[in-house]
């Protein structure tokens, strides 16, 4: 893995393709995409259902590997890491944020929160204040002992956020986040998620169909049937 002295794009991505199936049964989820992300950036990967949004994420994330093409992070070759190292890679570098929130139904907020924190083996003093900063920083200091149905949907997508952050990732991956949520929560989701990247500096990759949020972010990628269709 590279060290923190590496200085270049965080995210770099060259003609990276993905094929599902083979033969006349072969579906071209995506071709030939290329883009660099740099770190503290707010991209917003925009499209309909089945534009490859998800594909392209999972690819950039390191959860799949493309049929053609190279995925670089922090200057590393996606495909010559083994899969301890990405393991690793996603575990300290990498947060997740999902449309269906993702919450264990009978762990409080704050232990939402600490779960990857004790799954990587962190202190319990620790964890427990890394935590309960993350909430604060997304709004919930007080609603810290709620359990997911004792929070609104926009409650518990900033629950999800928090547990993306408690681990100081350089990147967020955000794959609809605010799919099931009202306009107003989801203006507010997609506010946060743009504090992040301006006070954190982490870099956030949100895939969306929702215009208002991708309006927020600092630039698009307009994908229509696995292609980057984006002007300008």
């Amino acid at each position: 893995m590279a060290t923190n002295s590496y200085d270049g794009p965080v995210i770099t991505a060259v003609d990276v393709s993905r094929v599902f199936g083979s033969g006349a049964t072969a579906v071209t989820a995506l071709s030939a995409i290329s883009l660099t992300i740099d770190q503290g950036e707010f991209l917003a990967v925009t499209g309909r259902s089945g534009s490859g949004k998800t594909t392209l994420l999972n690819l950039l994330s390191g959860l799949d590997s493309p049929s053609t093409g190279t995925v670089f992070f922090n200057g590393n070759d996606l495909a010559e890491l083994r899969e301890s190292d990405l393991v690793e890679m996603r575990r300290h570098k990498i947060g997740f944020v999902f449309q269906s929130f993702g919450l264990m139904p009978l762990l409080s907020a704050q232990e939402n929160v600490e779960l990857p924190l004790h799954i990587g083996g962190v202190p319990w003093r620790e964890r427990r204040q890394r935590a309960s900063d993350a909430l604060k920083a997304v709004g919930l200091g007080t609603r810290a002992r709620h359990r997911p149905f004792e929070l609104s949907g926009g409650e518990q997508q900033r629950v999800s956020i928090a547990r993306a952050l408690v681990a100081e990732p350089e990147v967020v991956f955000a794959d609809e986040p605010t799919g099931e949520l009202d306009t107003a929560t989801a203006r507010s989701i997609a506010e946060t998620l743009g504090e992040v990247a301006a006070s954190r500096r982490a870099t956030v990759i949100v895939a969306t169909h929702d215009l208002d949020l991708a309006a927020m972010a600092h630039r698009r990628l307009d994908l229509i049937d696995g292609e980057d269709v984006t002007k300008g």
